[in-house]
């Protein structure tokens, strides 16, 4: 593909513009996802499906915002704040964003890792070391061969993502009455209400949100041209659209699966519904052990796949706030110990896992304000601004899960008191 710079070039291909969304959905499937959606269903059936229909709206929405950022102004969102920011809160800024790319590498290594342990039996710290070795050699590919083929492989992890989790469903049958009925907003408990702000936590992370700029940016380079940006800005939208549809499309299969499934296991929902590995016994001793292998496989291309997505988006971050350039696969080595010492030291690998999506939560609204701030400014977007429908649309999605975090933040405090 060649690089925009103003220059008038061939009138691209919607088709030939796909990618960068893909790379992004990887976050929407990761293992946090996994162990959020499972739970759900095996606890409370189909009760919180419209938990997983409002989380995959606001991706779109957001996503889209991010992309747009991108591709109009050519630069990421990072680099934006950089810009804007004076030194000491850039780097406060940074640290929290930094923190919250660290949580998701954490989570993700250690999905992938158990997904090693589910089909080889392979020590946890064992696993860790193979999912961060395989992690390098994609990076590797995107640094020596380029965006494109980088995209390429993480679509090809995604279709396999997809085949995992989604084979279930063909051995299972969903109570259309219960899916209706799901799709009405409520709660059970308090239970129910900290479950589905997980899952809205687990969903719109952070880390993506600012990486997505840098993804249209890095694939469809910088240009000036209204006609160009017109095309590129059409390809984001069908991008998004059917990258995140296939996305949520996969999270509500997974709660269809375990509502269907796995709900009244043991007389409460899943075997040790707080692991994952608990999961998939369930899941072998409901389905049989076919059904078993393919969910497994579905989680180690999904830990693979978002472990290096987020090492990608955390050089994105601090390329943009620090304005230093580290290579990617040294951040992918600096990042990899933490989850090792984790992995190392018997913390319950899924326990920390659901930490890292506490942390994430705190990092949504630092991402969130700015993109919508700044993605809604003529100043910044000039006649690409965000129309009024877009720009209320996206600040109530974002006071939404501000809310959301704060009621999880306060439920948990409640909890503990």
């Amino acid at each position: 593909m060649p690089k925009f710079t103003g220059v008038a070039v061939a009138k691209p291909r919607t088709l030939l513009l796909l990618g960068p969304a893909f790379v992004a959905a990887i976050a929407y499937v990761d293992p946090g996802n996994v162990a959020a959606n499972l739970t759900a269903g095996a606890r409370y059936g189909y009760l919180l499906l419209w938990v997983l229909i409002a989380a995959n709206a606001i991706a779109l929405l957001v996503q889209y915002q991010s992309a747009k950022l991108g591709i109009v102004t050519g630069k990421s969102l990072p680099e934006l704040l950089g810009e804007r920011l004076t030194t000491t809160p850039r780097r406060l800024y940074w640290v929290q964003a930094e923190l919250v790319a660290a949580a998701t590498d954490i989570a993700e290594v250690l999905g992938g890792a158990i997904a090693l342990k589910l089909l080889f039996g392979l020590p946890l710290v064992v696993g860790g070391v193979i999912i961060g070795v395989a992690s390098m050699a994609l990076l590797a590919i995107q640094s020596r061969r380029g965006q494109r083929s980088f995209e390429l492989i993480i679509m090809t992890l995604l279709a396999v993502v997809v085949v995992g989790f989604v084979a279930g469903l063909a051995f299972t049958t969903p109570d259309p009455v219960a899916i209706a009925a799901g799709i009405i907003p409520r709660f059970e408990g308090t239970d129910s209400v900290l479950l589905a702000t997980s899952m809205l936590g687990a969903t719109v992370m952070p880390h993506v949100i600012y990486l997505h700029s840098a993804l249209t940016r890095d694939r469809h380079g910088v240009t000036t041209e209204p006609g160009q940006i017109r095309e590129l800005l059409r390809a984001t939208r069908v991008d998004v659209i059917v990258a995140l549809t296939l996305a949520g499309a996969v999270n509500i299969a997974m709660l269809l699966l375990a509502a269907a499934s796995l709900r009244g296991v043991d007389g409460h929902g899943v075997r040790g519904t707080d692991t994952i590995e608990g999961a998939h016994a369930a899941i072998v001793g409901a389905l049989g052990p076919l059904v078993g292998v393919a969910f497994a496989v579905g989680l180690l291309a999904s830990g693979l796949a978002s472990t290096s997505v987020g090492t990608y988006a955390g050089s994105a971050i601090m390329g943009g706030l620090l304005k230093i350039r580290v290579p990617l696969l040294l951040r992918r080595i600096i990042t990899l110990v933490p989850a090792l010492v984790i992995l190392g030291i018997g913390v319950d690998p899924t326990h920390a896992l659901v930490l890292s999506q506490v942390v994430l939560s705190f990092g949504i609204p630092f991402a969130l304000v700015p993109l919508v701030y700044l993605a809604s400014s003529r100043q910044e977007l000039g006649e690409f601004a965000n129309t009024a429908w877009l720009r209320w649309a996206g600040w109530i999605a974002t006071a939404a899960i501000v809310l959301i975090n704060l009621l999880l933040i306060g439920l948990v405090v409640a909890g503990k008191s």
